[in-house]
């Protein structure tokens, strides 16, 4: 049974595809990177639950969870009659190196134990395989796909003043249909360039398509396989922005990929053959060189048909492209993060305030050049400005328990200034010599804070009165002023000093005296 978290991203991911962009169960499969039984499988438990997309603001992960995998499994009205899957068995058999047909058809009879016999498994698996080893053309449909892929080859970038060259590398995408390519050349392959380089792409395409179809990079697919392609979490967001899905090509499968490929291929000869000859001294120079080749190539005649790119794009795949959102994907980092005991989460050697009924949790930051998001279930509990100061707090004051906001309330001017309106000067006086006495004034609002209390336990004029005497006594703390109080001495008008009385009398003691200077110095 799925779990929250990851899992609950898969099935979100499935639904959108489904009842948003109206994908088929196998394209859902490959884009989310997960079987197409399990995306069977939850499509049908969520057209149960009544689910629809989008998901009500109310059904967060742990509702998703709840509606979709009750506690109490879902039974079928009957059981239906597995076939075999022998593409699953194919690429068993492709992908083990010691698995035999052997082995699956005994796997295959467990779960199945009126399934087929193993001579029979064994000839609707060679039929099966005559059938599939014919490499089938692939038909492009208008506005479905666009390839994505980064050139081999680089461009050299000098610097003014040292010589030095930087390795500008080229960003290729290519739509389906048409063949209608662009291009652009970045700094590194990292991931704000690659997905800058996608947003770029659907604004020169002035539109989006249904899928993107990556070669697996490292900056957009965090673990490259197979059958399980993982989706870097900001390169899904920005899918998600734009209304797409995407297609991770297989490894080691270029037939998924010919398209980009060609495309590559053209742009290395038709652009950076073509600039070869060129210096270049800052990447907006070198891609406004590109920008020309690239309307060249994208205008130049097709030798085996009518028509150019331009003029099929034109023609085939504009009228069939999603519209662009009304505003920019603004690139966000995530990142896993905990709630400190002080209910706060680092980002950047930052911290920002979360609810503090999370302190202890693990949640989700996003974060983009101006803001910080956290994350928690698929929830958001708190959007802070991002802020620079490392080593620093952002609080929000809805985060904090009543106690602690109650705390924040007071400054050392407006606890001065209670005492002087609300008890009398002498208390005033007290409150001031303890926030002065200590290295931070923050230090002593717990102090001042119980003596508000004790006015409210012995009066006002009592608490004046025992601030005086304990200024009198040098005795400025709280305990102290505490103790006056229970003891009652605030009540005493004057203090019962004890008299001057004369020393023992001994010839080692000097005496005031002693101290004092000789006659004859004054003279």
């Amino acid at each position: 049974m799925p779990q929250e978290g990851l899992s609950m991203r898969k099935v979100k991911e499935v639904l959108r595809l489904r009842f948003d962009l109206g994908l088929r169960q196998d394209q859902i499969a490959r884009s989310c990177s997960i079987a197409q039984a399990t995306v069977h499988r939850y499509l049908e438990r969520a057209t149960a639950a009544g689910l629809n997309w989008p998901l009500p603001e109310d059904c967060d992960d742990r509702r998703l969870n709840e509606l979709l995998f009750p506690s109490r499994p879902i039974c079928p009205s009957h059981q239906l009659r597995a076939g075999v899957d022998f593409a699953e068995i194919y690429r068993q058999l492709k992908g083990h190196k010691h698995v035999t047909l052997q082995l699956l058809w005994e796997e295959y009879r467990e779960t199945q134990p009126d399934g087929y016999g193993y001579s029979r498994f064994c000839e609707l698996y060679q039929k099966w395989h005559r059938d599939h080893s014919v490499v089938m053309r692939q038909e492009h449909r208008p506005g479905e796909k666009m390839f994505v892929d980064w050139a081999g080859p680089t461009v050299p970038i000098y610097d003014h003043h040292t010589s030095d060259i930087t390795p500008a590398s080229l960003f290729v995408a290519v739509l389906g249909a048409s063949t209608y390519t662009f291009a652009q050349a970045t700094l590194s392959q990292d991931l704000p360039n690659w997905v800058a380089c996608h947003i770029a792409t659907f604004e020169y395409f002035n539109g989006t398509t249904k899928l993107i179809v990556p070669d697996n990079p490292r900056t957009g697919v965090d673990r490259a396989c197979r059958y399980e392609p993982d989706l870097n979490r900001t390169y899904h967001e920005m899918s998600l922005h734009y209304g797409v899905a995407i297609m991770p090509a297989r490894p080691y499968k270029p037939r998924d990929k010919a398209k980009v490929e060609n495309a590559v291929l053209l742009t290395e000869r038709w652009i950076l053959a073509a600039l070869r000859h060129h210096r270049f001294f800052t990447l907006a120079e070198l891609n406004q060189a590109i920008g020309q080749l690239l309307e060249k190539l994208n205008q130049r005649p097709f030798r085996k048909r009518e028509g150019t790119r331009a003029s099929l794009f034109v023609e085939v795949d504009r009228p069939a492209l999603q519209p662009l959102p009304a505003e920019r994907y603004v690139i966000a980092s995530w990142k896993t993060v905990r709630a400190n005991i002080d209910y706060h989460v680092e980002v950047d050697r930052h911290y920002y305030s979360v609810p503090y009924q999370l302190a202890g949790q693990q949640m989700e930051a996003r974060f983009t050049a101006t803001t910080v998001e956290i994350f928690h279930l698929g929830k958001r509990v708190a959007s802070h400005r991002r802020s620079s100061a490392a080593y620093q707090h952002t609080v929000v004051r809805e985060h904090m328990p009543k106690s602690h906001q109650a705390h924040l309330e007071w400054t050392p001017s407006r606890l001065i200034h209670w005492a002087e309106t609300a008890v009398g000067e002498s208390t005033a006086q007290l409150v001031r010599t303890i926030l002065e006495s200590r290295p931070h004034p923050e230090m002593g609002y717990r102090a001042c804070l119980g003596i508000m209390r004790l006015g409210k336990t012995y009066t006002n004029p009592r608490l004046e009165a025992a601030s005086q005497r304990a200024l009198q006594l040098q005795a400025c703390s709280y305990q102290s002023l505490k103790s006056i109080l229970k003891r009652g001495l605030d009540r005493q008008t004057t203090l019962a000093l004890e008299p001057d009385r004369p020393g023992p009398k001994h010839e080692n003691i000097r005496g005031a005296h002693y101290y004092d200077p000789p006659t004859t110095l004054l003279q």
